[in-house]
C-alpha cells in the first residue's frame, strides 16, 4: 500500500536563512572555521540574500562547505551543533513551517527534510521541529574525522534522485505528496511531486508558480516570536 508524503527544503523555507551560514559565526569562535572561511561565509551570505544564487552556485557553496571541515571530528560537530540549536538555529524556524509539519503528520503522512546542507546540521533541526526523517549532504568521515569529500551532494537534480528514492524505500505515493521550497534552483524537487507548494519564493520560482498555478505561501512567524508572546 502506497501513502503521501510530505518534503520540505530547509533554507529559507523552514528556516528564516541559510543554517550553514547562520552558523559561522559560532563555528569560528569555538575553531572549526578560520577567519578566512568565515568571510567567505559572509560573501555567500550576500549571494544568498540577493536571491540570485543559481544551481551550480550552491553546489560550490556546499561543496567549500565541506572542505572547511577537513580533520574535524564528527562527533564534536555534532556536538557543537546541539550547543548551538537553541540561540543560533531555532530562533530562524518558521512557526507556520512547524504548524505544517504537524498537520501533515496528524494525517498519517511520513515528513521528510531534504537539504543541500551537512547532514548532521539537517539531523539536528529536523529533530527539534518534529520532521521524520533528514537527508542532507552527506561528508566522508574516516577514522571518525571528516575528508572534505562529499558522498552525496544534494542539490538541483540530485534533490529529486534522493526524494524518488525515498519513495521507493517507503512505498510512497508521490503523485499524492507534497515538496514545498523558496527557491527556482529546487524545481526538479517540486517537480517530482504531484502537490508542489512555493514558500516565501524567490523571483523566478514565483513566476514559474503563477504560471502553473502552484500555491504560494507567505511565513513570516518565527518560533522565537511565538515564545515571546
Amino acid at each position: 500500500m502506497t501513502a503521501a508524503a510530505a518534503f520540505f527544503d530547509l533554507d529559507r523555507t523552514v528556516i528564516r536563512r541559510s543554517s550553514a551560514l547562520a552558523l559561522a559565526g559560532w563555528f569560528r569562535r569555538r575553531g572549526v572555521i578560520g577567519r578566512r572561511a568565515l568571510v567567505k561565509a559572509a560573501a555567500w551570505q550576500l549571494v544568498f540574500a540577493a536571491r540570485g544564487a543559481g544551481g551550480e552556485t550552491v553546489r560550490r557553496a556546499a561543496e567549500d562547505g565541506l572542505m572547511v571541515l577537513r580533520g574535524f571530528p564528527r562527533d564534536e560537530l555534532r556536538r557543537l551543533v546541539a550547543d548551538a540549536l537553541p540561540a543560533t538555529l531555532l530562533p530562524l524556524v518558521y512557526a507556520d513551517a512547524v504548524e505544517l509539519v504537524d498537520r501533515h503528520r496528524s494525517r498519517g503522512e511520513r515528513t521528510y527534510l531534504v537539504s543541500a546542507t551537512l547532514q548532521e546540521i539537517v539531523e539536528a533541526i529536523a529533530q527539534e521541529v518534529g520532521i521524520d526523517e533528514a537527508v542532507g549532504t552527506l561528508c566522508e568521515v574516516e577514522g571518525g574525522v571528516y575528508t572534505g569529500r562529499p558522498l552525496r551532494a544534494l542539490y538541483a537534480e540530485r534533490k529529486a534522485d534522493v526524494v524518488r528514492e525515498i519513495a521507493v524505500r517507503d512505498g510512497l505515493d508521490l503523485s499524492a505528496s507534497t515538496a514545498y521550497s523558496d527557491s527556482h534552483t529546487d524545481l526538479p524537487f517540486l517537480e517530482v511531486v504531484g502537490h508542489p507548494v512555493a514558500v516565501n519564493p524567490d523571483r523566478a520560482l514565483r513566476r514559474i508558480a503563477t504560471e502553473r498555478a502552484w500555491p504560494v505561501l507567505r511565513f513570516r512567524r518565527s518560533l522565537a516570536l511565538d515564545d515571546a508572546a
